[in-house]
């Protein structure tokens, strides 16, 4: 058994009392990879230090959309001299579009958005997509910048089986984690028997989105055999295939040597 957790956040305050130990522990319990995912330019530094730090971990750097109104637009200039710094950034990323709140300043994240597929698209690096209440606009803004050519996943995927097959068609792979373990999650359910097994990655989200038993607790990248034991019921495949797969798909969307 060998997991790639391909999206988690484990320099979130939610683990500072025992991130370390946490961390020690990841590879007892099979996860032998994990890309630490940047929100804020900050948060890309962390990144960059994580990949020093821990032999097992590869990082992002990029702006979530929801951060946006924190950063200035000019300091992209410092996620592309990080990520041409380090060999160990495999995407630009977290970056997208969140639609969710009443006050969100939706052509800041549109700018946002397209200047950082620029440099994804730039640097040869695929992105990390988070898109909440934004189908439309997602689809439509990658489909202007050629997405295609760029390369990525779909991060913690929550949209329709006939939206899936548009992302599917533009080469992408889809994210999924704890989500689909919940009793309600029908839709993911189907997206997941829709969409080929070799378009599949496994992520956590860590700390959020912990699968069923976990509900509502601290994620992290040891309950990922509750989401890889999820997709293999629902694909009728061995576990061990998921697991075989999932890794081999998660070194691809990075552009990893094996």
């Amino acid at each position: 058994m060998r997991i790639f957790d391909t999206h988690a956040h484990y320099d979130d305050r939610a683990f500072n009392e025992d991130r370390e130990e946490l961390i020690a522990s990841l590879k007892e319990k099979g996860v032998e990879a994990v890309t630490n995912i940047a929100v804020t330019i900050n948060s890309s530094k962390v990144a960059v230090e994580y990949t020093k730090k821990y032999d097992f971990f590869y990082g992002t750097v990029g702006v979530h959309p929801s951060d946006a109104y924190k950063e200035k637009l000019e300091d992209i200039d410092v996620l592309r001299k990080l990520a041409l710094a380090n060999e160990k950034i495999v995407a630009i990323g977290e970056i997208g579009l969140d639609y969710h709140y009443d006050d969100t300043d939706k052509p800041m994240q549109k700018t946002w958005f397209e200047a950082q597929m620029d440099l994804a698209r730039e640097l040869k690096l695929p992105i990390v997509v988070h898109s909440r209440d934004a189908a439309k606009d997602t689809l439509d803004i990658m489909r202007a910048s050629k997405a295609v050519d760029i390369g990525g996943v779909v991060h913690c995927y929550s949209y329709s089986k006939e939206q899936a097959r548009d992302y599917l068609n533009m080469g992408y792979y889809f994210g999924i984690g704890g989500v689909l373990t919940f009793k309600n999650a029908k839709a993911i359910k189907e997206v997941v028997d829709y969409v080929p097994l070799d378009h599949i990655v496994l992520e956590t989200d860590s700390p959020y989105l912990s699968p069923d038993p976990f509900r509502s607790k601290r994620n992290d990248s040891s309950r990922l055999p509750y989401v890889a034991a999820a997709i293999a019921d629902i694909k009728q495949v061995p576990v061990e295939q998921v697991y075989e797969e999932t890794w081999n798909n998660a070194h691809k969307l990075y552009r990893i040597k094996q």
